[in-house]
């Protein structure tokens, strides 16, 4: 143990006081660094050369936190020019068979981000640069994403908001309060039981407003008992209002001050915490605690003891298990004494460069984490249904074939439902290695799913891609998925069903190469096999094959779809003699998958359906070339008849004059930022299109999408 670690554990008074002390002496260093150089101006535009945030300036949309209780107070947030672009699109889905948006009555899985400070790459809400950002893509293991940092309240950029709430994940920001600083603010908090309703109030409205789902408080100060009413109101005025305002949210309390005002960190439920939680949906206890610990903690809390989370620190500081690649050993005493889980800060990962690289160190840490939890969301549970793997990062961006984007990107928002792949590692017991690329050209987005390997004789390899809680109506059910390969290498889609008596079926949806041999193979491996209905290639990439399917079998229950890996035929082999088979390589990449009801295409209302203004208009002189221009805009549309909006997502690009058309980036809500634009001399004017893109994976054409044309130098 630590010397840090057995003092915060052992004598916690202490561990608060060495806190405040160093906090004094930061800023005695940091006023002695800043009066060495008073009047050196120079120097100090080298250090900052940029002005300060002004958040009411038109600029490149970013999401940023609240640092003070004035911000909160005055409401200052909702007149930001950045406001509007950080509410999230994504609603959260209803939970299966769970009222009221509930979480379920088992050990459920928490994860607190707490990444490098937060607000890295992902701050870019229209996305950045950087092909390597950090995200997070198991989403089948969490039930609630806590976006952390340590500012007074961390406001989740929407990019975590949209894809958890996609894969049905709550979503929570953070309100904090630590050191000198935050012991000063608590007391203006607490002052009066008017003020705790008010700042509870401000709270509930931010999370509305913004679209997502609560809080975690973390109180770690110290407190004069005489405090502890109005804290008490202030927790049960949050809770209550969010749950007014937002059936289904959630206010967890971290374990901190204590129901006496002492910042004496409990590592387990107990009276010194109880009250807190008696008022909230949670406690995140502490990460410190003994193997006891969480059976103690459950048993005082009893029937709630799924609202207990524990907490474990992925970076080792002095957790229960070690953290980092031994999270696991925590996990499974939590899991054994039947109460919930809180991990902390999993960017562990990404920070510490862990080998041989991020995707399979990443791949490699939820896997162990899968392995000791189990999965705890399914999908798909609605239709449409749709998946192109896309990671929400990468090199390139393709749309159905084409390529628009060649240029490393980022933006989580992007991430599509993520496949169910099991980390096997280097495991030689796997003949096809399955991975999500992003070297690979796409059919959609910027990934994609590959199968590299070996297949014998007669055999075939399954990969689960999803499992899911899909009850089937009275319509067919069509399937589409798109696979490039080589040599006789084939992929299918192996689905399991349940019946509405629990018997269990599986089809097989063969790709479209020799149907007798797939039938000889296959028939009686599966209920039934089922050959595509039609099948197409793309005319701007022919090694893209499009399979269509189609299944009508009311009442049953999509529970699995597996990706079935085979070849067309067996392989002769020169060195065995004339009858003998070889094994074959394998190669195929899944671009993506949709499953839908009725037409395979949505219903794009035509380009004058649409209303596209413009706003902020801004030129500039650049000085790249002679007599350009730089253009910054603020792009609006929608419909001009009726609110609802099926859409998913926008897909915007602008063509200077005569010039193609260039994708600029993607938009979930009906606006975008064009910053900087350059627009070369003589050139006439500037058209921007607004291409519409379906639940489904469909997008509209280029040329039936709406746009706005703006003359060069208009404002």
């Amino acid at each position: 143990m630590s010397l840090i670690a057995y003092v915060k554990t052992h004598h916690p008074k202490t561990f608060s006081t060495l806190r405040n002390i160093r906090s004094f002496l930061f800023t005695i260093m940091e006023n002695t660094i800043a009066g060495n150089n008073p009047d050196d101006s120079s120097t100090a535009a080298a250090v900052d050369p940029q002005p300060p945030f002004d958040p009411l300036k038109p600029a490149v949309p970013i999401s940023y936190p609240l640092k003070t209780l004035e911000e909160l107070e005055s409401r200052a947030y909702f007149k930001s020019f950045h406001y509007p672009f950080n509410q999230s699109a994504v609603k959260l889905p209803p939970a299966g068979g769970i009222g009221g948006g509930g979480l379920p009555q088992r050990p459920r899985m928490l994860v607190c981000h707490d990444m490098a400070g937060g607000y890295t790459d992902d701050k870019f809400v229209q996305g950045g640069t950087n092909a390597d950002a950090y995200a997070i893509w198991h989403w089948y293991l969490i039930d609630v994403f806590v976006y952390f940092s340590h500012n007074l309240v961390t406001l989740p950029p929407p990019c975590w908001t949209n894809t958890a709430h996609r894969h049905g994940v709550k979503v929570l920001g953070t309100f904090i309060m630590e050191w000198d600083e935050g012991k000063t603010r608590a007391d203006k908090l607490l002052l009066t039981k008017d003020s705790v309703k008010m700042y509870a109030e401000r709270l509930t409205e931010l999370a509305v407003a913004l679209g997502f789902d609560g809080w975690l408080l973390n109180m770690e100060v110290t407190l004069d008992p005489k405090q502890i009413p109005n804290l008490k109101e202030f927790v049960s005025h949050l809770t209550q209002t969010m749950h007014s305002s937002l059936p289904g949210s959630l206010v967890i309390w971290y374990d901190s001050v204590t129901v006496d005002g002492a910042l004496s960190w409990q590592n387990q439920l107990n009276d010194q915490n109880k009250p807190f939680f008696d008022i909230c949906d949670g406690i995140f206890v502490n990460y410190t605690w003994e193997e006891d610990f969480p059976k103690l903690s459950a048993d005082v809390a009893g029937d709630r003891k799924f609202d207990v989370y524990m907490g474990i620190d992925v970076f080792g500081r002095n957790t229960y298990g070690g953290g980092q690649w031994t999270t696991n050993v925590a996990l499974d005493v939590i899991k054994k004494d039947d109460c919930s889980a809180a991990i902390f800060a999993p960017g562990w990962v990404y920070e510490n460069k862990e080998p041989p690289n991020f995707q399979t160190a990443q791949n490699r840490w939820w896997g162990l984490v899968e392995q000791s939890w189990g999965t705890v969301q399914k999908y798909p549970r609605k239709l449409p249904f749709y998946s192109n793997f896309d990671q929400g990062h990468g090199y390139h961006i393709y749309n159905e074939g084409k390529q628009i984007l060649d240029t490393p990107w980022d933006n989580i928002s992007s991430q599509s439902f993520q496949p169910f792949i099991k980390y096997h590692g280097d495991s030689t017991t796997q003949p096809i290695q399955v991975s999500v690329n992003f070297k690979e050209a796409s059919y959609s987005g910027g990934g994609n799913i590959t199968f590299v390997g070996t297949l014998g004789v007669d055999a075939d390899f399954t990969a689960t891609l999803f499992v899911g809680e899909l009850h089937l109506g009275n319509s067919p059910v069509h399937f589409t998925y798109s696979v490039k390969s080589s040599g006789d290498s084939l992929l299918g889609l192996a689905l399991q069903f349940s019946s509405p008596t629990r018997d269990k079926r599986s089809v097989l949806l063969a790709a479209s190469e020799n149907t007798l041999l797939t039938m000889t193979q296959f028939s009686s491996h599966f209920t039934s096999v089922i050959m595509p209905r039609r099948v197409s290639k793309l005319d701007q990439d022919p090694a893209w094959v499009i399979h269509e399917s189609s299944i009508d079998m009311p009442g049953h229950i999509l529970k699995e779809i597996r990706a079935l890996c085979y070849t067309s035929k067996p392989i002769k082999s020169a060195d065995h003699g004339p009858h003998s088979l070889a094994p074959s390589n394998y190669y195929a990449v899944l671009g993506d998958i949709k499953i839908f009801t009725g037409e395979d295409n949505s219903k794009f209302p035509p380009a004058n359906a649409w209303l596209v203004n413009s706003e902020f208009i801004s030129w500039s002189t650049s000085n790249t070339a002679q007599g350009s221009k730089k253009l910054s805009v603020k792009l609006v549309w929608q419909l001009k008849v009726g609110n609802a909006d099926p859409f998913d997502q926008y897909k915007i690009y602008v063509s200077r004059g005569k010039s193609s058309s260039e994708y600029l980036g993607v938009a979930l809500l009906k606006s975008f930022y064009v910053s900087d634009l350059e627009v070369d001399s003589g050139t006439p004017s500037v058209k921007f299109v607004i291409q519409v893109c379906g639940s489904e994976g469909g997008v509209q054409k280029l040329e039936d999408s709406p746009f706005i044309q703006l003359q060069v130098g208009d404002s």
